[in-house]
This record gives structure tokens, C-alpha cells and sequence, in this order.
């Protein structure tokens, strides 16, 4: 999970200090915008990363197939959670920039949470 939120961080890095995006979002229309901070990148890796964990932990107690429906499942709140940057993000290249953590964060968490689920 940490390393969920560290491969964030060097998106943030990489986008922020060395491209120099600014990753702003309006989160309600007409209100001002935020910059995405670091912490709270940080924040809602760890936060994605325990969901996912529970999620694991429940379904392998109730699933007959935890691996497939884990899989399933986080690929549809991947989907969902791109919605925010393509409908919140002020700028193209904020999109990307914000895309690509979500994206980071999946291909961090998917193939840890997939080495934890017993196999069956």
C-alpha cells in the first residue's frame, strides 16, 4: 500500500516540479480551484490501498472465486475513479497528470492484492 502511494508521489513529482503542471481541479462548478497537494495524494493512495485489503480479507471469506471477483470489482472502481479527473481536472495536461496516479496506484495495488489472495 505504500508503495502505492510513493509510485504517486513520483507521478506528482514528475508532473508538478519537473513538467511543471499544475494539477489543478474544481470540484464543484463555480467554485475556485484546488491544487492536488502531495499529502493528500499520499492520503487517498494508503486509503485506496485498505480498502482494497479489506475487500480482499471479505471476499475471500465469502467468495467461492476471490481472485476473479477482486479483479472484477477493481476494475470497475478504477473505471469510476477516472471519472473525477476527466470531469474535474482544469487543464489537459492536468488530466493526464491525474489519470496517470490513478492508473499507478491500479498497477500497484492490483498485482499486490492478487499475490495475497489465495489461489483456488
Amino acid at each position: 500500500m505504500v508503495g502505492a502511494a510513493v509510485a504517486d508521489l513520483a507521478v506528482w513529482a514528475v508532473a508538478h516540479l519537473a513538467l511543471g503542471i499544475q494539477l489543478s481541479v474544481r470540484l464543484v462548478p463555480g467554485s475556485p480551484s484546488q491544487q492536488v497537494e502531495p499529502a493528500t495524494i499520499a492520503v487517498v493512495a494508503l486509503l485506496a490501498g485498505a480498502a482494497a485489503w479489506g475487500l480482499v480479507t471479505l471476499l475471500e471469506r465469502v467468495s467461492r472465486r476471490p481472485r476473479g471477483t477482486w479483479v472484477a470489482i477493481a476494475l470497475v472502481v478504477l473505471a469510476v475513479s477516472l471519472i473525477g479527473p476527466l470531469g474535474s481536472a482544469l487543464t489537459p495536461a492536468a488530466v493526464a497528470g491525474l489519470v496517470a496516479m490513478h492508473l499507478v496506484t491500479a498497477a500497484v495495488l492490483v498485482p499486490l492484492m492478487l499475490s495475497s489472495i489465495a489461489r483456488r
